[in-house]
């Protein structure tokens, strides 16, 4: 079975690992990058998305994205990620151009003019998402579904409530989650357990120059422990390639928008309040040794 997807992304260091998967995976039909500012600006997270098509020499359009969110003020992730978000490897400077035409025109022509229905996945902020859909509604007729890095049912990783994605466009992720588009919530209640281990890490420059590149800017990651490195936006793709080593659990996700808990992404883990409905599958444990084994078999298929 072939994934037909958009990733919407803020390249950052784990995003990269994720283009990198979504690239060169036989089962992934990548059409499109988008970018959109997050952890570094957006003129940043657009250099390094084309570094990465480059690198593996890829025919995948890249198009830049919203500079800063909806309504509230932008705060990067330069403390996590670098001044460049992607620091630690040379990569080749002759890089291509973006697309001429912003990220919403972009999805808008990609997903309506494609075939069959295409899956969003966003590892950065929404921003992009939910401009679409505020301004192209039509589009969500032929989006099978969004597998979006963001969220925790328990504590944040920005504030104690709110994970970095969602608290750096809530706004956003509020139209996203009351889209009606089905939504699976790759969150921290996931990335925080499946950490890369030190392990899987060292053995990455041995494999390939693929996993030399992947080595240099991983461990530059400041979201670092003694048990691993947390790649949060490498679990969207492995959840789309491995879903039976997920355990996902069906609720209603209400963004909050205002306040200490701005960001905060509430599940409704009773079904007390929404008469029964739901609007997010939310990926709430994984097997951790199951995503390191997958992580360096996808890295030594690669052919470079």
């Amino acid at each position: 079975m072939t994934y037909k997807i958009i990733m919407d992304t803020d390249p950052g260091i784990d995003d990269a690992a994720a283009i990198t998967m979504a690239v060169n995976d036989p089962q992934i039909d990548l059409q499109l990058i988008t970018t959109v500012a997050g952890n570094v600006t957006v003129d940043k997270t657009t250099i390094n998305a084309l570094k990465l098509v480059r690198f593996f020499n890829v025919d995948v359009p890249v198009a830049a994205g919203a500079k800063q969110p909806l309504i509230k003020p932008f705060e990067d992730a330069a403390r996590i990620h670098g001044e460049s978000g992607m620091p630690g490897y040379d990569f080749p400077t002759d890089l291509p151009k973006p697309m001429a035409k912003s990220a919403v025109e972009a999805l808008r022509d990609t997903i309506l003019g494609s075939d069959e229905k295409i899956i969003l996945v966003p590892t950065g902020s929404y921003t992009n998402i939910a401009l679409l859909f505020s301004e192209y509604p039509e589009v969500k007729d032929n989006i099978e579904k969004i597998v979006a890095m963001g969220g925790s049912l328990g504590k944040g990783n920005m504030t104690s409530a709110a994970e970095f994605n969602v608290f750096t466009d809530p706004h956003a992720a509020r139209i996203v989650y009351n889209s009606g588009v089905p939504i699976v919530m790759v969150g921290l209640d996931i990335t925080m357990k499946a950490l890369l281990t030190h392990e899987s890490i060292e053995k990455l420059p041995t494999l390939n120059e693929t996993g030399k590149m992947l080595h240099d800017i991983i461990i530059h990651d400041g979201d670092n422990s003694d048990a691993g490195i947390a790649m949060h936006d490498v679990n969207t793709i492995f959840y789309l390639l491995h879903p039976e080593a997920i355990t996902t659990e069906d609720m209603w996700v209400d963004i909050q928008t205002e306040g200490p808990a701005m960001g905060e992404t509430v599940g409704d883990i009773r079904g007390a309040y929404h008469d029964g409905k739901t609007n997010a599958s939310v990926c709430v444990d994984i097997d951790a040794a199951e995503f390191n084994k997958w992580f360096i078999e996808e890295v030594t298929a690669i052919n470079k």
